[in-house]
């Protein structure tokens, strides 16, 4: 599959056939199964993960493929006007996969694992992969080709950025066991490694260093590699003073991540509440 869809992608014709369509078929069926990732686990990379750049272009080629069509339920209170090939998501009880009604959406072509919780409104773009037992929030995003782990906790509000393109850029990656607070925003191909809380309103992308207070080390994306949030951090929104300039005279402050502390068995209770709620 992967070397007709890179032809496919590469090699535009000038005009798709009924072949074409069908490969597509199958790629999207394989992404919604979650046999195949935009990016995946990969222990010979720096940061852990590695992106499949042909599902990005095959993700691409169904943009190319389809055309706008009306797959409104009621063409008057709620137009659904979209491209043919990327319908909502259906599912069936079979699937374990709870939908509270109020709005949510889950486009098709992306992977929603059992005992996954939708509270209303929230949306699940395409090429996304989120784990068994996690629990996406009201107002919440899962941006196209976000990767999020078991038993996570995207919290309401809170914004997991996607990427479709260049091809080769890594998505967010929002690991095991990971609670990400109210209003955060995590941005930019940034890697929140397994067990991190990240606090309320904490916002985490390529340009912010994250200040290590328990290490005494700052975290930083770099060229070629992502911001990395350590296993366990717990990251709060704060502040660090400008020192030099107008800025130092004027008493001005600029936001900052900050690791204050790293999870113990007290933050594991807080965080376990929510599991009276699945």
């Amino acid at each position: 599959m992967q070397n007709e869809i890179e032809q496919l992608f590469d090699n535009k014709p000038d005009q798709y056939t009924p072949e074409h369509f069908a490969l597509f078929t199958r790629f999207k069926q394989a992404l919604n199964r979650g046999e195949i990732r935009s990016a995946e686990p990969d222990d010979s990379q720096p940061c852990g993960w590695r992106v499949n750049g042909w599902v990005k272009k095959g993700i691409l080629l169904g943009f190319r493929l389809g055309g706008i069509v009306d797959m409104s339920v009621d063409p008057v209170k709620q137009p659904f006007l979209d491209k043919s090939t990327y319908p909502v998501h259906r599912f069936t009880p079979a699937d374990g996969v709870r939908i509270v009604p109020g709005g949510s959406s889950v486009r098709d072509g992306c992977y929603v694992g059992r005992s996954v919780t939708c509270m209303p409104p929230m949306y699940i773009n395409v090429g996304a992969y989120v784990g068994e037992g996690t629990m996406i929030d009201s107002h919440a995003l899962i941006g196209s080709c976000a990767q999020i782990g078991r038993n996570c906790h995207i919290s309401a509000a809170s914004q997991i950025g996607g990427v479709l393109e260049p091809v080769g850029a890594l998505p967010v990656i929002v690991e095991d066991e990971v609670m990400v607070g109210g209003n955060c925003g995590v941005y930019e191909g940034t890697v929140v490694k397994r067990e991190a809380v990240l606090g309320t309103g904490t916002i985490l992308n390529r340009s912010t260093p994250v200040y290590d207070l328990v290490r005494g080390t700052v975290h930083r994306a770099a060229d070629g590699a992502p911001l990395v949030i350590p296993e366990g951090a717990v990251v709060v929104a704060g502040s660090r003073a400008v020192s030099i300039g107008p800025g130092r005279d004027w008493g001005i402050s600029i936001y900052t991540p900050v690791i204050v502390k790293y999870r113990d068995n007290k933050t594991g209770a807080r965080v376990q509440l929510e599991d009276l709620l699945r």
